[in-house]
């Protein structure tokens, strides 16, 4: 043996990079450490944006159908999915999704392969070695840039085990952000860029997914920017969001299927995506250049919905609610805390109110922008939630600002109002709903408030059809009573204030409404979310999913929220999670097996 010659091979092996070292260089000799089971190399966070997913690539083999088992933790939950093979083509080999942070996982894999026409079934092993779970540093003491800290508060009942919720949640916006302002003295949606703390929580309390999303997103750059929202997993599994001048669509593993920048013609996406049956998207944006009667131009805030072809990216229609609705209507602005203006979050005005004097001498100084006031230009409307109903081609949208949910056809027509009756005129005080008993009898109310535990919604959150409970004229509806400007009125203790989560059961016909079911009055200030949240209704369970988000927003403490969700009907929470030191927005369930099945 030639040791001199042995010693050189040695030496430049170890100087070749990595690359050429796991391609078996020019003679295809196989490095072995790379490669633990019997099929290819393993991939963490294949990607870029998901770093708790992972791909065992398919080894040069046919993968035809596999199964995958994150094994838990002890005393930990489970992840167990199909994996078909559409999406082994698509990813290069099997799909790992949901392992532990920071963490040695231990990964069961099951799959069937084909090498020169032989079908052969294997159970292997391997060991997967992740980072710990890192979100942007943005200098607020209050939030941390690792792992959620979550308090399991009630244990899930035994159909909710194995729940996996997808937390929505903001960071602090940081010196980095917040530097693009279109209107004076106040910009549009624009200007908000928080940064994204988006992330799967088991129902242990355990980060079993979270995104890092430097690849998508820069904080310095207006067109990949804003604040991550809307998110909505779909039918082949997906998810669809928006974030400022942006509406994308990914894969749970990461994967882009589009990126897209909105129609020049709108701007400042923020809150609200919604999905038709036809694929169609629907999106809370504002219209970019609109020229007032007064000839004034101005970006508008958060009132124009767009109807987008999801193939195309084209825009097929528009609801521009600043010619539907009223936007001189103020008794609702003249009631809220404007120290928490929802995305505009002002300690030093907390508790304080507009006059109508206030609002007219904003008219008057024709300032425009992200600020409380009437008239286009103007957050007169914050629109927070849209939901198409395709039973009669209708949107149904939450406005906050006039603490209204309410009902649009295709031809731009208001077709019912979900609020209290004071404050509209003309055509829309005819389509305010009536309150009703059980019974079908009318409620005495008067300034906001009516009889018996009828109330309706304030300042309020994602106003959602129910599909399943609604039948023709009769449907069911969902919303998040966040409970800011009650009655219009401001409490003289704030600890008076309290959030709920409700159904209202609708008549179209006869233009009634009435309340069905209830959570949160009676835990009064404790589950009190001035601000963001959501309630909706899961066909799985048979559940509602209620996300108190903005618990504690402003406190010495900083944001809390709680995570509930509630078998239909009944009057106690199935399972409870609380949250520390962060932000949230919107919670969602997520089906893995959805997201493999094909």
């Amino acid at each position: 043996m030639n040791c001199k010659k042995s010693l050189l091979t040695v030496a430049v092996a170890l100087a070749l990079p990595l690359s050429v070292m796991a391609s078996g260089g020019a003679s295809g000799t196989k490095i072995d450490w790379i490669v633990e089971g019997e099929l290819g190399t393993i991939v963490i966070n294949p990607y870029d944006i998901a770093p708790l997913t992972a791909v065992i690539r398919n080894g040069g083999y046919v993968l035809t159908k596999a199964s995958v088992r994150v094994v838990p933790k002890k005393g930990g939950q489970e992840i167990r999915y199909d994996v078909g093979p559409q999406t082994l083509l698509t990813h290069g080999g099997i799909p790992v999704w949901g392992l532990y942070a920071d963490y040695m996982n231990t990964v069961e894999v099951r799959y069937t392969r084909v090498f020169q026409g032989k079908s052969e079934e294997k159970t292997e092993t391997y060991k997967i070695r992740t980072a710990p779970v890192y979100f942007e540093a943005t200098g607020n003491r209050a939030q941390s840039p690792g792992a959620f800290q979550i308090d399991v508060k009630t244990r899930p009942s035994k159909e909710f085990q194995d729940r996996l919720y997808f937390i929505n949640n903001l960071l602090s916006p940081g010196p980095k952000s917040q530097q693009v302002v279109w209107n004076n003295p106040v910009g549009g949606a624009q200007e908000w860029a928080n940064y994204p703390q988006n992330a799967v929580v088991d129902t242990t309390g355990e980060t079993r997914w979270f995104m890092k999303p430097d690849a998508i997103y820069d904080p310095r750059d207006p067109f990949k920017s804003g604040i991550m929202m809307g998110f909505h997993q779909n039918d082949d599994g997906t998810l669809t969001w928006g974030y400022g001048q942006r509406y994308v669509k990914y894969d749970i593993m990461g994967r882009q299927v589009y990126n897209r920048l909105i129609s020049p013609n709108y701007n400042d996406f923020s809150h609200a995506l919604s999905v038709g049956e036809n694929g169609h998207q629907f999106l809370r944006v504002g219209s970019s250049d609109l020229r007032r009667a007064d000839n004034t131009h101005v970006r508008t805030v958060r009132d124009v919905i767009i109807e987008v072809d999801s193939e195309s990216g084209n825009v097929v229609d528009e609801w521009r609610l600043f010619e539907i609705l009223d936007p001189q209507r103020n008794i609702v602005l003249k009631s809220i805390d404007q120290g928490a203006v929802c995305l505009n979050v002002d300690l030093s005005k907390s508790g304080q109110t507009l006059t109508a004097e206030q609002i007219a001498k904003l008219e008057a100084q024709h300032a425009f922008g992200d600020i409380t006031g009437t008239g286009a230009g103007r957050n007169w409307a914050h629109v927070n939630s849209v939901d198409y109903d395709a039973e009669d081609d209708s949107i149904i949208i939450s406005s906050r600002h006039q603490s209204a949910v309410v009902k649009i056809g295709r031809d731009k027509k208001v077709k019912w109002i979900l609020a209290a009756p004071n404050g509209w005129r003309g055509e829309w005080k005819d389509k305010v709903l009536t309150p009703v008993d059980k019974d079908g009898n009318p409620l005495k109310c008067r300034l906001g408030k009516c009889e018996g535990d009828f109330d309706w919604t304030w300042t309020q959150h994602t106003g959602w059809k129910i599909n399943e409970m609604s039948k023709g004229d009769i449907i069911y509806v969902s919303v998040f009573d966040n409970g800011d400007g009650r009655a219009f009125l401001q409490p003289d203790d704030p600890k008076e204030k309290y959030s709920r989560a409700v159904v209202y059961k609708i008549d179209q016909k006869k233009m009634t409404v009435q309340q069905v079911w209830e959570y949160g009055k009676n835990r009064g200030h404790e589950l009190y979310a001035p601000i963001t949240s959501s309630v909706e209704y899961w066909k799985d369970k048979d559940s509602l999913l209620v996300y108190w988000a903005s618990i504690g927003v402003g406190s010495k403490e900083g944001p809390a929220p709680v995570l509930t969700e509630f078998k239909w009907g009944e009057s106690k929470p199935s399972i409870e999670l609380k949250f520390h030191n962060t932000l949230g927005y919107r919670a969602l369930p997520i089906d893995v097996q959805k997201a493999f099945a094909k």
